[in-house]
């Protein structure tokens, strides 16, 4: 009997939290229960089968889990209930402590659900199928399309890195990515569906290559050749690995996006080196001004973590004044968590709580300063836009190739499609410019 006459009649509730490769990831297991002859559940309609794709990126991801499983068995009160994600891989006994959860899926499993399922009996207690990190060697493909216009393509899983605050290499495992040939051919895919825009997603995609012998820059020039893919975007990689050969390549390529998103992590080269980061501050300064010297008209993401164990106030001061020299597009701040086992433990100097959120203030405030004088210097150019799903009657919006949040009047025949548009004004109700229709 095969699993499609197992699970033929039964529906399923998936729920996610944490990154973009989560979501990829849930959504290639939707597509195996799919395949197995499980129906989505309707809005409303209590589900046969329940999994929640949690995160521990932080102390507050952790408590978002916990919520999102017991409402989850709130509302679906005769599920047979699965915990996988990060969460799970590291804290499986605490989960499945919970009561309502049936099974903890660690990464090494997780793709492999139907083999776990069994016969969907609920049981007393929460069952554990975990491995340990270092053994998880496979590569799991995922591709997922957001309620929007893009599709999210995993080509890259784990972190052989293990900065001191970080826990993810051992939620992962090891850096493993798929073969150029597979992501190529997921790519038209894509094409096959509809998507116009894909974004290239992982855990530390600049590693990509490390279980097939190809590199980053490889990819992407193969994946520039595939017809119908309107754009590409590259997702968070290291500085370190973002080779000058990368960003010459995309200022110069057909589809991939002037657009980068780079994690600095601190501005001061001490904090860097507590952290064990890979790079330092000059460096740094030479991947944003080499994006700057060849894509001018680049958005460039930075994110930062304020607050870890040893960030004095001269060093988050020192940090501030780097990150204000540099010319970037937006910051993303993260105010550190301290997680279990990690080597930040061992520092002494822990930043207050009110510190922490006074830090991550003063860089808020800096990033949207940045943001908006960004979104002022695209007024009055030409800019090509994919325009998005949205309701009837209110205002469309969609982002440019350099990610300039646009908006219009609300039209049917714009949805999906990628138009030029001239850049108006800022319009601070909507938090986007004015897109010119001509």
């Amino acid at each position: 009997m095969d699993d499609r006459t197992v699970y033929h009649d039964k529906t399923a509730a998936c729920y996610t939290l944490g990154c973009k490769l989560n979501f990829a990831e849930t959504s290639a297991i939707s597509r195996q229960l799919l395949n197995a002859g499980v129906t989505r559940a309707r809005k409303g309609q209590p589900a046969d089968i329940c999994v929640i794709n949690t995160c521990t990126v932080t102390e507050l991801a952790d408590k978002k889990g916990r919520q999102m499983i017991r409402r989850a068995i709130h509302e679906n009160p005769n599920a047979f209930v699965v915990v996988i994600g990060c969460y799970a891989q590291l804290k499986p006994d605490e989960l499945a402590a919970i009561e309502g959860v049936d099974l903890v899926l660690g990464t090494g499993q997780k793709h492999d659900l139907l083999k776990h399922l069994g016969n969907l009996t609920k049981k007393g207690k929460g069952e554990t199928v975990v491995s340990e990190a270092k053994k998880i060697r496979t590569f799991a493909p995922s591709i997922s399309a957001d309620d929007r216009t893009r599709y999210f393509l995993k080509v890259q899983d784990g972190c052989d890195y293990f900065c001191s605050y970080c826990t993810i290499p051992f939620a992962r495992g090891r850096s493993r990515n798929g073969s150029i040939a597979q992501l190529m051919r997921q790519a038209e895919q894509v094409v096959e569906e509809g998507g116009k825009e894909i974004v290239l997603t992982g855990v530390n995609i600049g590693d990509f290559g490390r279980t097939t012998g190809e590199r980053f820059i490889d990819l992407i020039r193969e994946l520039d050749r595939v017809e119908g893919v309107e754009r590409y975007r590259i997702s968070s990689i290291e500085p370190n690995l973002l080779s000058d050969e990368i960003i010459d390549f995309v200022a110069a390529s057909r589809h991939f996006a002037p657009h980068f998103h780079i994690p600095l992590q601190a501005g001061s080269d001490a904090v860097l080196r507590q952290m064990g980061r890979r790079y330092d501050t000059a460096l740094f300064r030479q991947k944003i001004e080499r994006i700057k010297g060849v894509m001018p008209h680049a958005f460039i993401g930075v994110d930062v973590i304020v607050g870890v164990r040893g960030e004095t106030d001269a060093y988050f001061e020192e940090g501030r004044a780097f990150i204000e020299s540099l010319d970037f597009s937006q910051l993303h701040v993260f105010t550190y968590s301290e997680r279990p086992g990690t080597r930040a433990l061992q520092v002494d100097h822990v930043v207050p709580y009110r510190t922490k959120q006074a830090r991550s203030k003063v860089l808020l405030e800096l990033s949207a300063r940045k943001l908006h004088a960004f979104y002022q210097s695209q007024e009055g150019s030409r800019r090509e836009v994919l325009f998005e799903h949205t309701k009837r009657g209110r205002k469309m919006h969609g982002f440019t190739e350099n990610y300039v949040r646009m908006h219009a009047d609300f039209d049917p025949v714009l949805i999906n499609r990628v138009i030029e548009v001239e850049v108006g004004p800022y319009d601070e109700r909507q938090v986007a410019m004015e897109a010119i229709i001509t």
